[in-house]
């Protein structure tokens, strides 16, 4: 489980680096950037859901020792 939350977030901050390089500063509520700002948000609540359930399961492991 460790592994696969591993790549998880890892496939998860690459989306995060791919979305910014989509951005416009110029206009960043505009095209394509405001759905390259969509992504790295919902990235980086993925990411955060699975260091959150990561940690979930090594307090599960340390209660049940």
């Amino acid at each position: 489980m460790k592994i696969f939350t591993s790549i998880l977030i890892f496939i998860a901050f690459a989306l995060v680096v791919f979305n910014f390089t989509l951005l416009n500063f110029d206009k960043p509520f505009e095209g394509n950037s405001m759905a390259a700002l969509i992504g790295i948000a919902a990235s980086l609540c993925a990411i955060f859901i699975l260091l959150i359930f990561r940690m979930s399961k090594k307090i599960e492991e340390k209660l049940k020792k």
